[in-house]
């Protein structure tokens, strides 16, 4: 199914939806392997596998840690691509890739899209990369039935949105602020405005990630957002509560987007 009509039958299902977020190879693969197999329990509706990078600008501190330590720990692209083939194979939910622009471009643009199709994704989100030099890229993606799955931010003008809804399919990804992820996001009017700006140009479901950390703030996105991105409090919930306080707090995620 494509991944614009998976999302139209589950938004018809619960009015708010949950991307949640693993760096391959952190703690590791076996952990990584756990978690999915916890978020298919609480009935997570996406995920994205992000390839770990040694400068991930886009990034708060955990993912960097995690980033870096992934690759100290010798996690080579064909491992990523590896795991990401077989979490497909055994999960349900859609698989996006998730990473920055110079790992795509050493593959090469058709190398690049050949590859993630032939793991099973659905789609990608590269954080820097700019709609002006992703063309390219979006087109070899359309011929591999991938979704480049673009980015929108509050300082993006209306023509700007417009110029990204042009190219964009699957869903939009909507930053919910300046800066970095993990850090703490207001939810108040000025994002309700934001959000409501994107809706009245973009017709695609709306994402919404950066500083999303807790079940109400979930709740809060309710009428505002279609999806609900989770990362980094999901990390933490993993490494602060193990197996079994990740899985409670997944639970109390999806719980709250009803």
């Amino acid at each position: 199914m494509a991944l614009a009509d998976y999302l139209k039958h589950k938004l018809q299902e619960r009015p708010l939806l949950l991307m949640t977020h693993a760096v391959v190879g952190y703690p590791s693969l076996e952990e990584n392997r756990a978690m999915l197999e916890c978020m298919a329990e609480a009935g997570i509706d996406l995920v994205e596998l992000q390839l770990p990078f040694s400068e991930p600008i886009a990034d708060g501190p955990m993912f960097i840690r995690a980033n870096q330590a992934a690759l100290d720990g010798g996690l080579h692209r064909d491992d990523y691509f590896a795991f990401f083939e077989q979490a497909a194979r055994d999960f349900d939910f859609p698989l996006l890739f998730m990473g920055y622009y110079n790992s795509v471009f050493r593959m090469g643009h058709e190398a690049f899209c050949k590859r993630l199709e032939s793991a099973g994704g659905d789609g990608y989100i590269i954080a820097d990369l700019p709609l002006e030099e992703a063309a390219d890229l979006d087109s070899h993606a359309a011929r591999h039935g991938l979704d480049p799955i673009h980015i929108v931010t509050p300082l993006n003008s209306e023509e700007r949105l417009r110029q990204i809804a042009k190219t964009a399919s699957g869903f939009i990804y909507c930053v919910a602020r300046r800066g970095v992820t993990g850090r703490s996001t207001e939810f108040d009017e000025n994002l309700k405005e934001y959000m409501q700006r994107c809706r009245s140009v973009i017709n695609l479901p709306l994402a919404l990630g950066f500083g999303i950390k807790t079940p109400e703030h979930v709740r809060q996105l309710r009428g505002i957002a279609d999806i609900a991105i989770v990362g980094t409090a999901c990390l933490e919930a993993w490494e602060n509560r193990g197996r079994a306080g990740y899985l409670e707090f997944l639970n109390s995620l999806h719980e709250a987007t009803n």
